[in-house]
């Protein structure tokens, strides 16, 4: 299924998220927050096109949010009227500040996108693996002990367009539910970046708990 992708943000989720689509034979249009002129490299490097949040937002049919998310407000409303975005936001307070009402868990980051977002269709999506494991650890459909990754949403059908997408980059698919059910593999959850395949990721993500959280920067080791 050939889409048009805009990404919103070029750092390290933007950039292996646009060689992953861009290789699948998808169009990309990437941005940041400093303007297409600071991305010129990008272009060539990528296989991509390049523009201002803006022009990413319009551009997609599919838009991913790679932003920090101390810079979510920060998202194009408009354009995104109606269309599926991907949240893969974290939560870091040393780089985002303390945020009260997700350290209270008293919502989660996709959530707080979606408040921003209200036309949209936010899932939850490729937030909980680290991006050089994106690049390297995909294996084709059927294979034995495919990686699987977790979504969350509140469309079914937005739903089955990221699991399609995620196939494609060559992860399995666990659907967490609501989107509300995101935190189940937030920052600092069991399953966050860990590698597992679909039973195990399942188990994990149905066992885990609201107070049970893994040591800070365990899923850098």
């Amino acid at each position: 299924m050939w889409m048009k992708i805009g990404i919103i943000g070029a750092g390290f989720v933007g950039q292996a998220v646009a060689r992953l689509a861009v290789g699948n034979g998808h169009e990309v249009m990437i941005s940041n927050s400093r303007g297409p002129e600071t991305l010129f490299s990008m272009r060539s490097a990528l296989g991509c096109e390049i523009g201002t949040a803006k022009q990413a937002a319009e551009f997609g049919d599919v838009v991913i949010v790679a932003v920090p998310l101390k810079a979510y407000r920060a998202v194009p409303v408009v354009p995104l009227v109606g269309k599926v975005v991907i949240d893969t936001n974290n939560y870091y307070p040393e780089r985002d500040g303390a945020i009260a009402e997700l350290d209270r868990q008293e919502t989660t980051t996709s959530e707080m996108l979606a408040q921003h977002l209200p036309q949209s269709r936010i899932v939850k999506a490729l937030n909980a693996i680290v991006m050089k494991d994106l690049a390297t650890d995909g294996r084709s459909s059927g294979s034995p002990n495919r990686r699987a990754l977790p979504i969350a949403g509140d469309e079914t059908e937005a739903k089955t367009l990221v699991a399609h997408l995620v196939d494609e980059f060559g992860f399995d698919v666990v659907d967490v539910g609501a989107l509300r059910e995101g935190w189940r593999f937030e920052r600092a959850r069991p399953a966050y970046c860990v590698p597992l395949d679909k039973a195990a990721l399942l188990q994990t993500l149905n066992a885990t708990t609201r107070d049970e959280m893994v040591t800070e920067g365990a899923w850098r080791k």
